[in-house]
């Protein structure tokens, strides 16, 4: 187990253990990644999806994981394929991993190919404007790096229509296209019985098999339980590596990521008929002693989580039992009712469990009235960070200079934009 380095006292007196502590106890709040999990998680989905490639969407920071070090982990697990939403994500994974493919799911904007190129890394062409701007920067500057072509297929957000798809099949045929992959995405992959599922399947299937030798994908990680018609070549899971229940209509078959940890920074007893916090909305209906835990809605727990005297909230465990939260989360703290606990159960400094010990995104979720992918993508950056597993035994290292034989051939500088060559009507 490794935290941020940052963190560790420069004490040559204390263990590694000790140190570490010590380091922790300047925090509110302690969230634990288990890298091992999340490699258990991939491995699953990757045996589900038999014999597609199962790749891994690990952007917004690997849904609040850790880019880095989930790339990192996934990686030496045999994971070749990541999927990010940004060029800054991608180079930020790069960084960390300098082999596998990484496709930016953002698309290509214009005078963007030098970044692309740079670390090489694939965009995700979800419109004609951006596919014949891909076009001019590769004819002009040579490069290679190949991108996918997304297609819409029922999501109406991103993608070329099927008819623009239709319409680039014959430059697919002509060969030497640059395009290593060719996808959709399901609109409700988590709805088992969904008309929907099997009206994109059969439009996906029908273009996907125009464009010759190039990969196809278009699971996400619910779509993976949909079965092998809907895995084809390769399969995008995220929020599952992290997990997110990707079969809601069933048990969650992903083992659990995420524990997060808050202190205790007081306890105090509130009489019979008095409120806590904001509003006064809520009322102890009986003598009560309170834990209150250095965590709030700016970390991530949301005000959502919150209870009335007419509502009840989300539960925290303390000392091993679930206790509920008492009145409104704040931006900072949240009052815990500990009333039920033996006497001496805790005492101020004693950390409680906010996430793990049973308590699961998909629980938290519910008291936030949101999706786990909410949940995780939303944790704050004032917790300490600690991972766990993954052969995590050193800080995040720069990746290898590449000799000049193996550096792929950097793009001259480009000059004045030229106009977009003209496309198949």
């Amino acid at each position: 187990m490794v935290s941020d380095p940052k963190m560790t006292p420069q004490s040559g007196l204390l263990s590694a253990e000790a140190n570490q502590a010590a380091a922790l106890a300047a925090y509110g709040g302690v969230l634990t990644v288990d890298l091992d999990a999340i490699i258990a998680n991939w491995r699953k989905l990757e045996k589900t999806a038999v014999p597609a490639e199962c790749s891994a969407v690990i952007k917004a920071d690997a849904y609040g994981c850790g880019a880095a070090q989930v790339a990192r982990a996934l990686n030496k697990a045999g994971c070749k394929t990541f999927f990010v939403a940004t060029i800054e994500e991608a180079r930020a994974v790069r960084e960390a991993v300098p082999e596998p493919a990484i496709y930016v799911l953002g698309g290509y904007f214009q005078n963007t190919g030098e970044h692309y190129a740079k670390i090489n890394c694939r965009p995700v062409i979800g419109d004609l404007n951006e596919l014949a701007e891909w076009d001019v920067f590769c004819r002009r500057s040579g490069w290679t790096g190949g991108a996918a072509i997304h297609i819409d297929t029922g999501m109406n957000r991103l993608g070329l229509t099927l008819a623009e798809a239709q319409a680039i099949i014959p430059r697919i045929n002509a060969g030497d296209h640059g395009i290593t992959l060719v996808m959709s995405h399901l609109v409700s992959a988590e709805q088992l019985n969904s008309s929907v599922n099997a009206k994109q399947l059969a439009a996906f299937r029908a273009i996907a098999s125009e464009f010759s030798g190039v990969p196809a994908a278009l699971a996400n990680s619910s779509g993976i339980f949909l079965g092998a018609p809907f895995q084809f070549d390769l399969v995008r899971p995220g929020a599952a590596l992290y997990g997110v229940n990707p079969t809601p209509e069933a048990d969650n078959p992903m083992q659990p990521v995420v524990d997060l940890k808050a202190r205790i920074v007081q306890t105090r007893n509130v009489e019979r008929g008095e409120s806590v916090g904001y509003g006064g909305t809520w009322t102890a209906r009986r003598p009560t002693k309170l834990a209150i835990i250095a965590v709030g809605y700016a970390d991530g727990y949301f005000r959502a989580a919150s209870s009335n005297d007419g509502t009840r909230g989300a539960e925290v465990i303390v000392a091993g039992k679930r206790c509920p939260v008492a009145g409104r989360v704040s931006m900072d703290l949240i009052a815990i009712d500990i009333t039920d606990l033996p006497p001496n159960a805790v005492r101020r400094g004693h950390m409680v469990t906010l996430l793990g010990e049973g308590i699961t995104v998909d629980e938290l979720a519910h008291h936030f009235g949101t999706i786990g992918y909410e949940v995780l993508t939303s944790l704050g950056h004032r917790y300490a960070r600690v991972y766990k597993g993954g052969n995590v035994v050193e800080p995040l290292a720069k990746p290898a200079p590449v000799s000049a034989a193996e550096q792929p051939p950097s793009p001259p500088p480009l000059e004045q934009q030229a106009s977009p060559p003209p496309l198949p009507s």
